[in-house]
């Protein structure tokens, strides 16, 4: 059992090593914590509310006036300013003082009451996707609700009941059934992507730099000494104390936003900590793999920070990888963060079995064992190759 001990007493060089080094104690726990909390506030409300809007009434009667007082009380809509004309309204978008607003010409109520089917328009700034598209949803809304208001007064008084109103202005009734979200709640599903792929790439980061400060700071031969130059047996060593804390805190991540703030996990306790311990592991894999793949600090952390970006796009929250081009769809399978997102999605969130995530599983699995591809070149680095910063 004479690596057992070699492990040992490598692993508490390692944590002389963390203690000594400021980067491992900001990379490894502040930063993820500050991180987890500033996502979660960031969006604490679920969705944004009150954005600003404003109104272009040149018909002003109390129907329109109606409209605009409907408009300000939606919850994420605010109108803060009444404009004389358009152009008005326009510079208002353009100097990003509002996000979109509700034009309703002169003789609108006129046209209205008499049947004419008078045109409002409505206007918003799609710079800000989020934004414009709520914006869009209110404003379309209200236009539609006023039309049916006045023809709902117009049907009234031409004795209609109220079932045969609700007929002819909604002939077709939508019942709406949001699965797993319904309250569209922007934290449950961005949060849950974005702390994890910025984890992802602390741990990325921590496993190249890890390997690459013992050739640059010449304790590379020392190290392997210290494992009678078996690479695995130093390997395990010293991450051994880095696994623990990364999986500290991705578990303390996973109590907080699932148990605490209770977003929705139909997948039960167990399959989160296998998660947690794929999403720790993979990354681990994939940054010790592009050491070995480049044995150089600089090189290797440059591609785990691209890496680590680029997989925020490439994992399918932002934009669906379906809608991608082909080529960049199977690059997506590159990325660990594509299949954590996929096995959250189809087995945490909601709650299918692990089977039917299996691809995904043995893709993260792969991440874990890329190590083995370079496993030599590293040895071979670490007793041979001189820093070149």
């Amino acid at each position: 059992m004479n690596f057992l001990r070699q492990i040992y007493h490598i692993t508490l060089r390692e944590l002389q090593i963390l203690r000594r080094n400021h980067i491992y104690r900001f990379s490894m726990v502040l930063f993820p914590l500050l991180v987890i909390f500033f996502f979660t506030s960031l969006m604490e409300q679920g969705q944004p509310v009150d954005m600003p809007v404003g109104i272009v009434d040149q018909d002003n009667t109390s129907t329109t006036r109606a409209l605009t007082n409907r408009l300000d009380a939606f919850q994420m809509s605010h109108v803060v300013n009444r404009y004389h004309d358009f152009n008005e309204a326009r510079k208002a978008i353009q100097q990003n003082e509002i996000y979109g607003f509700l034009y309703i010409p002169k003789g609108t109520t006129d046209k209205l009451l008499a049947n004419r089917q008078p045109k409002i328009s409505y206007y918003y700034s799609n710079t800000t996707l989020a934004a414009g598209s709520l914006v869009m949803k209110d404003l379309k809304t209200i236009s539609t609700l006023g039309s049916a208001s006045v023809g709902q007064a117009v049907l009234r008084a031409k004795g209609f009941t109220d079932k045969q109103i609700e007929t002819l202005i909604q002939p077709i009734k939508i019942d709406l059934h949001q699965i797993a979200n319904p309250w569209t709640n922007y934290n449950i599903y961005l949060t849950t992507m974005m702390v994890p792929g910025i984890i992802m790439l602390f741990i990325f980061l921590i496993s190249a730099y890890s390997i690459g400060t013992e050739l640059k700071f010449g304790t590379s031969k020392e190290w392997l000494a210290a494992a009678d130059n078996r690479i695995i047996v130093a390997m395990l060593g010293k991450f051994l104390p880095q696994t623990l804390i990364f999986l500290a805190i991705v578990f303390g991540y996973q109590y907080y936003v699932f148990y605490v703030l209770n977003f929705p996990h139909q997948g039960g306790p167990w399959m989160l900590i296998l998660l947690g311990l794929m999403e720790v592991l993979g990354a681990q894999g994939f940054g010790i793999f592009a050491f070995g793949l480049l044995p150089s600090l600089r090189m290797s952390m440059s591609i785990c920070s691209l890496w680590a970006v680029l997989s925020i796009s490439m994992a399918g929250s932002a934009f669906p990888v379906m809608g991608m081009d082909a080529p960049l769809q199977s690059l997506s399978w590159l990325f660990p963060l594509r299949h954590y997102w996929m096995i959250y999605q189809i087995c945490v969130f909601n709650g299918f079995p692990l089977i039917d995530a299996w691809f995904h599983f043995a893709a993260l699995a792969a991440f874990i064992l890329l190590p083995w591809l370079v496993i030599n070149k590293i040895k071979n680095a670490m007793l041979n190759y001189v820093y070149i910063p």
